[in-house]
C-alpha cells in the first residue's frame, strides 16, 4: 500500500508541474514517514540524513566545476573558434556545414559534458550561419540539438560522474573511457543523415558569398580550445589528477584562455559566469540529494526486489528483457532529463544487471545512449529546446527532421548491443 503510494504521489505532483527534485524528495519522505508512524518523529531523521547522504560523496564535486567549465568556454568564444577551424578543414559546401556542427559538438564535448551549454554555444555561432547559408532554421536546430547530445557520451561527461557514483563497479576513469568510442560512432552515425537531407531537400546552396577561413590562421586560433580535451583527458590518464580535480584544472585553463589569451572575458563577466553556474550546479545537485530519499524509500520498503522478480520472470528471456528496457527509457526520456532519469532509474534497474550478469559499464553506457537520445526527442528534448529558442522555431517544426537523427543514434545502440566490445574494449585495455 505504501510503496503504490510513493508512485502516486510521485506521479501526481509531476503531472501537477511539481519540479522533479521536489516530487522525489515529497513522495519519498511521505513513504518513509507512513512507514514510520510507530516511531514517531524518529523515523523523519532518515530524511535529513539520506539528503546529506546524496550530497556526501567526492566524485560530485566535479559536477560544478563542469558546469562552470562549459560556461567559461561558453563566454570565452572557443566555440566561434572551433567551428572556424573545423569550416577550414570541413568547407561550406551542401551538408558540409550540419558536419561541421556535429564535429564542433564533438569537440565541445570534451570540455564541457553538458548538452545544453554545448546547445546554446555552438547554436549561437552556427544557426546563424546556416540559415544565411540556405539551410531551414528547423533543420538547423534539430542539427544542433541532436549533436550537442554526444557531450554526455565523450568525456567529461555530468551523466557518467553520476552513473559510477550510483553503480558500485563503474568508476569515473572506467565510464569516461568505455564513452568515447560509441561517442565517436554517434557523432559519425548523425552526419550521414544530416548530409543525405542536405542534398535530397538542396538545402545549404548559397554558400557563394561566404569565403572559406584560411587554415593555418584558424588552426592557431583553435588551438587553445583543442588543447583542452587533451589536458583533461590526458592528465587524467596520465595520473597527473582524479576527475574531480581535473574539472578544477579546467576551469583555471578556461579563464586563462578567455582572460589571457582570447581576452573576452573581463573580471566583471566573472560574477555572471560564477552565478549562472551555481545555479545549475545548485538545480542538479538538489536534485541528487532529493532522489537519495526517493531511493532510500525504495529500498527500505522492499519494492525493489518484487519489481526485479516480475521482471526476470515474465518469460521474456535476457533480450527481450533488455528490448522493454530500452523502449521504457527510450519512452521516459521524452518527457524526464537524464539525471533525473538516472535518479530513477538506476536503483530499480541495478538487481536486473546483477541478475544477468551484465557488465555495469557496458549497461551505463546504454543508458547514457538512451538518455542521449531523449535529449533531442520531443515533447520535453531539453537539448532541442534551446537550439529551438536560438533559430527562433517551434519544436514541433523540428519533428521532420529530427526522426532521421533519433533512427541514427538508435543504430549505434543496435551495435553497442550487439558488440559489447565497443564501450568496454577502451576500459580494458587502459586497465580500468
Amino acid at each position: 500500500m505504501i510503496a503504490t503510494l510513493l508512485f502516486v504521489v510521485f506521479l501526481v505532483m509531476m503531472l501537477v508541474g511539481v519540479p522533479i527534485g521536489a516530487a522525489l524528495g515529497l513522495a519519498g519522505a511521505t513513504a518513509i514517514a507512513l512507514a514510520n508512524l510507530d516511531a514517531q518523529w524518529f523515523g523523519l531523521l532518515a530524511v535529513p540524513q539520506n539528503f546529506y547522504a546524496g550530497l556526501g560523496k567526492y566524485p560530485l564535486l566535479a559536477i560544478p566545476m563542469f558546469v562552470l567549465v562549459g560556461s567559461i568556454f561558453d563566454r570565452s568564444g572557443v566555440a566561434l573558434r572551433l567551428v572556424n577551424f573545423a569550416i577550414a578543414i570541413i568547407g561550406r559546401g551542401p551538408g558540409m556545414l550540419p558536419v561541421v556542427v556535429i564535429a564542433v559538438a564533438m569537440l565541445m564535448g570534451g570540455i564541457s559534458g553538458s548538452g545544453p551549454a554545448t546547445a546554446a554555444a555552438v547554436g549561437g555561432v552556427m544557426i546563424a550561419t546556416m540559415t544565411r547559408s540556405g539551410y531551414p532554421p528547423a533543420f538547423s536546430a534539430s542539427v544542433v540539438g541532436a549533436a550537442a547530445s554526444i557531450d554526455i557520451l565523450i568525456p567529461p561527461s555530468i551523466a557518467f560522474i553520476i552513473y559510477s557514483v550510483l553503480v558500485p563497479g563503474a568508476s569515473v576513469p572506467a565510464m569516461f573511457a568505455a564513452g568515447m568510442l560509441p561517442g565517436l560512432l554517434v557523432g559519425l552515425a548523425l552526419m550521414v543523415p544530416s548530409v543525405w537531407l542536405s542534398r535530397r531537400h538542396h538545402l545549404g546552396q548559397q554558400v557563394a558569398q561566404l569565403p572559406r577561413p584560411p587554415f593555418w590562421a584558424s588552426l592557431r586560433e583553435a588551438s587553445w580550445g583543442l588543447a583542452a580535451p587533451v589536458l583533461i583527458l590526458g592528465g587524467m590518464r596520465a595520473g597527473w589528477f582524479t576527475p574531480t580535480e581535473a574539472a578544477v584544472v579546467a576551469v583555471f585553463y578556461g579563464l586563462f584562455v578567455g582572460m589571457v589569451i582570447y581576452r573576452t572575458i573581463k573580471v566583471r563577466d566573472l560574477f555572471h559566469i560564477l552565478r549562472e553556474s551555481g545555479e545549475l550546479s545548485a538545480i542538479i545537485l538538489l536534485v541528487v540529494a532529493l532522489a537519495g530519499i526517493f531511493a532510500y524509500s525504495l529500498s527500505t520498503l522492499g519494492i525493489v526486489d518484487p519489481v526485479t522478480q516480475a521482471i526476470v520472470n515474465s518469460g521474456l528471456g535476457e533480450y527481450g528483457v533488455l528490448a522493454l528496457l530500452i523502449l521504457m527509457l527510450v519512452a521516459v526520456g521524452m518527457f524526464l532529463d537524464g539525471i533525473s532519469i538516472f535518479l530513477i532509474f538506476v536503483p530499480l534497474l541495478l538487481p536486473i544487471v546483477n541478475f544477468y550478469h551484465w557488465d555495469p559499464v557496458w549497461f551505463g553506457v546504454l543508458l547514457t545512449l538512451m538518455v542521449a537520445l531523449g535529449q533531442f526527442t520531443p515533447p520535453i528534448a531539453v537539448n532541442l529546446m534551446v537550439s529551438c529558442r536560438i533559430a527562433g522555431v517551434r519544436m514541433e517544426e523540428s519533428v521532420r527532421w529530427v526522426l532521421w537523427l533519433m533512427a541514427a543514434l538508435l543504430c549505434v545502440l543496435l551495435l553497442v548491443i550487439i558488440f559489447p566490445s565497443l564501450a568496454l574494449w577502451l576500459p580494458t585495455r587502459l586497465g580500468y
